[in-house]
This record gives structure tokens, C-alpha cells and sequence, in this order.
């Protein structure tokens, strides 16, 4: 069984296309369930399945505390987190396998 880590993430519909920021506690499920449609709501609708981005957490508190600043972010500002880290825009999900 995998352990929990708390973390935020960044979904994408494509290079610079619709984000959608979450928070988990298990990262390699919850790309999953985005990405097989399981999750109804903002993702499904707009295809933002592509992990590119994750920040990884000590505390479920700390992750949730980033996620809602990371929601009142200009958008310009969360492209520019993205690109820093993952400058291709890669779907970052294989590598959590």
C-alpha cells in the first residue's frame, strides 16, 4: 500500500490551456481518477488530465493552505510556476509509476 503525502497539483488541457489546481493525499490516484473521467465536475469537462505540475507537502493543512493560494493566483503567475519547473509542459504522471 502506498503512504499518503499530502500534496497540491496542476492539471492541464494542454500547453498553456485551461489549469485547474487540486490538493490530495494521494497523488497517483487522484491524476488517475481525473484522467479515466471518474471525477465529475471542472476537469472532466474542460480535459485538463495532464499533470504538470506538484508540490509535495508535510501536511495535509500546509497543501490546502498553497492550493487556495494558488487558486487567487493570476493566471500568468501559475504558467510561470509551470514552466520553471516542467518548461515542456511533460505530462508529469508517468514519472509517479
Amino acid at each position: 500500500m502506498r503512504s499518503r503525502q499530502p500534496c497540491v497539483y496542476m492539471l492541464a488541457s494542454k500547453r498553456n490551456g485551461t489549469l485547474y489546481v487540486g490538493v490530495t493525499s494521494d497523488l497517483v490516484q487522484r491524476v488517475w481518477q481525473h484522467r479515466n473521467g471518474l471525477i465529475h465536475g471542472f476537469t472532466r469537462c474542460h480535459g485538463a488530465h495532464c499533470l504538470v505540475w506538484y508540490e509535495l507537502h508535510d501536511t495535509m493543512e500546509s497543501a490546502i493552505r498553497r492550493e487556495k493560494l494558488l487558486k487567487r493566483w493570476h493566471r500568468g503567475w501559475k504558467l510561470r510556476l509551470i514552466e520553471n519547473a516542467n518548461p515542456y509542459w511533460r505530462d508529469l504522471f508517468p514519472t509517479l509509476l
